[in-house]
């Protein structure tokens, strides 16, 4: 078994992917991008892709939503949700003064908003493709007025500084990542499933006949949020997560009548339903930050 996460080693991906691989072993293989994700699970290059869909600070995550919807008829087989807490790496030496630029993933920029507008206010944020690939660029440099946000496993694989810990703005800050594969899973008793639909016509009454239809049903909605079709402006996908199995003859009828009045719907799988972590606490084994 094979599963394509988002590289390098070090990320929140790479973390998510070992910890889905003590479930279900598995080798961890990196790719630098989403598509990349999907297509090797796609070719076979990987038997399953994991990757983030949704964090609890900045919400859904656009590209992997886009992905599903538009892009692949990859099944989630499987959710894990991870606590996330971010680190600011230096170059051993650097003082908080000497920054003048700070670079990581956008997710992880965002999450750390509050701590660059209060600690940082003036310094640039450069995006990176990854949390892992800012570390070790700034490292490489080997640049003091470098900085860069990303995990622990970062920070001890390239030989970083911690400055500071615990800098997300939410300390039950959590991340959902999906793991992807030609199929969904079997049936637990304790499951979820993930659908996209659009509707007929955008008048009074349209999503609410839809809804409603899960309503009638007892079928219990965990979330629902909405996508730009990207056809036109106005036009939505709308997202919905369910308590329930595909293969449940509830959800599977009530599935059945919601067909006949989208005018598109998908079903981008059912598994089983992860349970939420704790409030993020720190471990006394990390090093502590410098001031």
């Amino acid at each position: 078994m094979r599963i394509a996460y988002l590289g390098p080693a070090g990320t929140f991906s790479e973390e998510a992917a070992i910890a889905w691989s003590a479930t279900e072993p598995a080798d961890l293989v990196p790719f630098a991008s989403f598509p990349a994700l999907v297509s090797a699970a796609e070719t076979g290059l990987t038997e399953r892709a994991i990757l983030p869909i949704e964090n609890s600070l900045e919400g859904p995550v656009g590209q992997t939503v886009d992905l599903l919807i538009h892009e692949t008829q990859l099944k989630i087989r499987g959710e894990l949700v991870l606590p996330v807490r971010h680190f600011l790496l230096v170059v051993p030496g650097t003082s908080l003064e000497d920054i003048r630029a700070v670079s990581s993933h956008p997710q992880a920029l965002g999450q750390c908003r509050r701590f660059l507008e209060r600690c940082l206010p003036r310094v640039e944020q450069i995006a990176a493709l990854s949390t892992s690939a800012a570390v070790e660029s700034v490292i490489a440099a080997g640049d003091r007025s470098q900085a860069a946000i990303g995990t622990l496993r970062a920070g001890e694989l390239y030989d970083a500084r911690v400055l500071a810990r615990d800098i997300q703005d939410n300390h039950n800050n959590v991340t959902r990542f999906v793991v992807l594969a030609f199929d969904d899973a079997p049936p637990t008793g304790h499951d979820k499933t993930s659908l996209c639909f659009s509707v007929r016509a955008n008048v009074p009454g349209a999503l609410h006949d839809i809804l409603t239809e899960l309503a009638t049903s007892d079928i219990q909605m965990t979330k629902v949020e909405s996508r730009p079709m990207k056809s036109k402006l106005g036009d939505y996908y709308f997202l919905v997560d369910i308590e329930g199995h595909r293969h449940d003859p509830r959800i599977a009828d009530a599935l059945d009548r919601i067909s006949t009045k989208a005018r598109e719907l998908m079903v981008f799988g059912s598994y089983r339903q992860c349970e939420l972590p704790g409030p993020i606490a720190r471990t006394g084994n990390e090093p502590p930050s410098e001031w």
